[in-house]
């Protein structure tokens, strides 16, 4: 089992005790996806404005997302391995201990165990893994971006 299955059995665990299972959970996350398109769509303007009147920090926040989310891609199979060779990752669909490989089956298991699972066992794989960490490499890039960008003194 990888880490997005054992999540999904306690979200799923979840949404049986609570509620009467997970129609109801369904119908809340369609209630809070509606309510959330309703507010995104009343908060564009403000962030069109947002960006009109600062837009050399928004052009900074976007390039360092955009080379942080490339960065991370590029460093995906390195971030991986290290986060399988020291156990944090579990075991390969083979059954055999993430942290017992080396080389590419290293590289590739964990990438695969960050992505849900081997595509044969129903996760997302290598591709889904490499998504995963380009994913957060580039969400961290935004954040710290929109931190340093947002600390700069204009005045």
């Amino acid at each position: 089992m990888g880490l997005f299955d054992d999540f999904f059995d306690a979200v799923e665990s979840v949404g049986k005790t609570v509620g009467g299972g997970l129609a109801s959970i369904g119908n809340g996350i369609d209630s809070v996806v509606t309510t959330g398109i309703n507010v995104v769509g009343g908060g564009i303007d403000s962030v069109a404005d947002v960006v009109v009147e600062n837009p050399i920090k928004s052009i900074a926040i976007i390039g360092a997302t955009v080379v942080t989310g490339g960065l991370a891609a590029g460093a995906a199979p390195a971030i991986a391995s290290s986060l399988g060779a020291a156990g944090l990752l579990g075991t390969a669909s083979t059954g055999t201990a993430i942290s017992s490989l080396s080389g590419a089956a290293l590289t590739n298991a964990s990438l695969a165990a960050i992505g849900g699972g081997a595509v044969s066992a129903g996760g997302a794989g290598i591709a889904g893994g490499t998504t995963v960490v380009t994913a957060v490499g580039s969400g961290v890039g935004a954040g710290v971006s929109g931190i340093a960008v947002n600390t700069v003194d204009n005045s």
